[in-house]
This record gives C-alpha cells, structure tokens and sequence, in this order.
C-alpha cells in the first residue's frame, strides 16, 4: 500500500477501535481559511460500532450519517448508531452493483474468484474505473447531488458523517469533491485521500492474517484494501475531461447552483 503522503496535514482522526479510518475533515487548509473543525467526518461502516465507542461517537454531536453502500453491502451490516441519529441512505454505484468497490465482501469469502478477478494486475484498473464512474455514472451523481443538498440543508442540525464499507472509494471521492469545491488545493485533497492508507491498515491486518490461513493470496489484496494516487487520479482525469472544473461537475453534474455552491463554502469554511 501507498503510505507518502504528498503534504502534512493535521491529525485529524478520532481513534474508535470498532468504527476504523474516521477523521474529520476540520482544519484542511482552503482559500480564505480552513474548513471548520467538528462539523463533518469520513469514516468506513459503522456497523460494528460497539457500547465502548458509542459514548465517545455521541459527543461529536453526529446527527446525520451518509451511508454510501450497496443494499447487499448494508444487508445484515447495517449501522449501529447512538439513538436519534438520523441516517441517509445514498446508493452511488446502484447502476453498477457489480462494481470492484462495492465487491470486496464478496470476494473475500471466494478464493477462487477473488485470484480471477484480480489477479494479473487487474485490480489496479478496475479500481481506476471505478473511480471514473463515481464522476460519471447517474446513480453516482444522484447519489453525490443528494449528499451536498443535504449538507447545505438550512434545516440541518449538528455535525454529519459520510461513509461506505471500508471508508476509501466512494468515501474517498465525497471528500475530495468536498474539498476541492471549498477550495483545497489538489495536495491538501491527496494527502486526505492517502491517508486512508495509514488510518485503516491497523483495522484490516486481523482479518488479512485469518484470511492467509484459508489459502486466500493477500497479496491480490492489497490494492484492493488500500487508495493509490491512480484511483485519485482517473477520477479527476474522469472530472476535466467530462466538466472541466470541479464547479462545473458540480453545476453541470450534479445540478448544483451557484448559489448553493457558495451555501457550501459558507458553511464550512472558517475564514482567517
């Protein structure tokens, strides 16, 4: 797995044993300041947030949590949230259900297909494709659209939190359109987006030792399990070739005025 990150950012994460690779997104710098602290978090599943942690997940004032799987992905795994919570449910691959993202559970409870499927240096370009279909495809941009309407919503109440299963690929791409449309630069958005690499290895190693004791090639894994400045890469490859500016993916993609555009930077921007 990749671990240089391209610049320091401040530590930013919130150490909970049973909810692995959660961070704020508080205190990236942006044009004109830095996004506000406590207000918005990413984070993988939440589905085995445990009675330790749920004390200290309820003092970060969370009242709304984006989940980003598929149905089969949230099916037996749904979250585990503190009482009052309000969930959102933002399918971004439904009109791809077979896609490599969304396909990691599946894959590790299959040896056989998981070596087919990813063997021979395939892993890297379906996860490059994947990416470019979080830009592109119709249920991701709906899915997208609904995400920012939501957080600009004036009725909205507390801090929220974004997450898919292990808080990296359509995780991954909600942050880094986050934050280039309040005005981070590309670094800032790399060194957020690598640092899923370093925040979620603790969390997966267990699991990739129990799966090399039933013959599975972890090594195939390893792309899979992790971010690479290419998936980043073919997403904003995916962003100029269609729209040309992270605002017009957002005018032009998402339907997203103008004016809520700068609702968003408003919002989530302390100014310096």
């Amino acid at each position: 797995m990749e671990i240089l990150l391209t610049m320091q950012l401040p530590d930013r994460r919130v150490l909970l044993t049973s909810a692995p690779n959660m961070r704020d997104l508080g205190g990236i710098p942006v044009t004109g300041g830095v996004v506000e602290s406590g207000i918005l978090y990413r984070s993988a599943s939440l589905s085995k947030l445990d009675a330790a942690d749920e004390d200290a997940f309820a003092k970060l004032d969370i009242t709304t949590v984006y989940d980003l799987r598929t149905a089969p992905e949230r099916e037996g795994a749904l979250d585990r949230l503190p009482e009052g919570i309000r969930s959102v449910w933002l399918d971004v691959v439904a009109d791809a259900p077979d896609n490599i993202a969304a396909s990691i559970p599946t894959l590790l409870a299959d040896p056989a297909a998981l070596e087919n499927v990813l063997g021979s240096g395939h892993a890297d370009k379906y996860l490059a494709d994947a990416n470019r279909k979080f830009v592109s495809m119709p249920s991701a941009l709906d899915a997208y659209r609904r995400f920012y309407l939501d957080l600009i919503d004036e009725h909205r109440t507390g801090a929220a939190l974004f997450h898919c299963t292990t808080g990296k690929d359509r995780t991954g791409w909600a942050a880094a359109s986050f934050l280039l449309l309040v005005g981070a630069s590309e670094d800032a958005v790399r060194a957020d987006y690598l640092e899923t690499n370093i925040d979620l290895a603790p969390a997966l190693q267990p699991m990739l030792d129990t799966l090399a004791t039933t013959g599975v090639n972890t090594e195939l894994l390893q792309p899979l399990l992790g971010v690479r400045d290419s998936y980043l890469d073919a997403a904003l490859d995916e962003l100029c070739s269609r729209y040309g500016t992270i605002e017009d993916y957002a005018r032009t993609g998402l339907g997203i005025s103008n004016q809520q555009i700068d609702a968003l930077r408003t919002r989530f921007i302390r100014t310096e």
